[in-house]
């Protein structure tokens, strides 16, 4: 029973690998090329122009899963120098952000034991727990490319959607300016990075069925949802709870338009 069970689960492997070089080579933006070490001439002129965007919004000042990912994943994958010149910058700009929220916390948090249930959020509040393990299974998968530049898509247009509303609502009464100003430029930067993954996609040769990506949406709508609901309750602050989820569901709709999967 054991060698059977070790056996289909060998076709398994063997399957997806042959799956992903397949897609390699079906793939040019995944196709390792000798002159991608010369940014000159450029062929993704789409591509380029987007990591030219990136380079004028860049400013100084839990986007760790983000920076894991692009270390540890789409660099690897993506071998188009206008890609990478673009991955690379977005790396820089997530670890502002991150010392950003951190500054945030350190600022407004005074209480030593909240502060540390906060920073260690994904341990000590299962929503938060949960929006972090989707993204990292994402991460570690050995699905296609092109599923997990969609998760991605969702990671940077979906998960962040519910925060970034709640602190343009404070934003629109005047409360908090260091803590709306400082959300204006990340929620502008994750616009950008969530379109990139877009433009990304949109080059694919093979994308996916419908269904697989209205599937991988859905799961992010509700995983956010449920992150509202729970570690930011919008009665506190006097925001509607119900409207708040149909914003995040029309910005899942928005994604899937941008992609033309819709």
């Amino acid at each position: 029973m054991g060698s059977l069970q070790n056996g289909v689960e060998r076709l398994i492997l063997n399957g997806r690998e042959e799956d992903k070089e397949e897609e390699k080579e079906e793939e040019p933006i995944l196709k390792e090329q000798n002159e991608r070490f010369c940014m000159f001439p450029i062929r993704y002129k789409q591509l380029w122009e987007m990591y030219k965007k990136a380079e004028a919004s860049f400013w100084t000042a839990s986007d760790g899963i983000v920076l894991e990912n692009l270390a540890a994943r789409f660099l690897n994958d993506v071998q188009v120098p206008e890609a990478r010149a673009f991955y690379g910058f977005q790396m820089a700009m997530e670890n502002i952000h991150s010392e950003m929220y951190s500054l945030l916390l350190e600022t407004y948090i005074k209480d030593p034991k909240e502060k540390h249930r906060l920073f260690n959020a994904i341990e000590n509040i299962p929503c938060i727990a949960r929006k972090a393990k989707w993204a990292l299974d994402w991460i570690q998968s050995s699905t296609l490319f092109a599923e997990r530049l969609v998760a991605f898509a969702c990671v940077e247009g979906i998960f962040f959607s519910g925060s970034f509303c709640a602190i343009f609502w404070l934003k629109k009464r005047g409360m908090m300016p260091g803590l709306t100003f400082s959300n204006e430029l990340i929620s502008r930067d994750e616009g950008l990075h969530c379109d990139f993954a877009c433009l990304l996609y949109s080059l694919l040769r093979k994308q996916l069925h419908l269904e697989k990506v209205h599937s991988i949406v859905h799961e992010a709508v509700e995983i956010e949802t449920q992150f509202v609901c729970e570690a930011l309750p919008c009665a506190l602050i006097g925001m509607n709870s119900t409207l708040m989820s149909q914003y995040i569901k029309f910005v899942a709709d928005r994604l899937l338009r941008q992609d033309e999967l819709l």
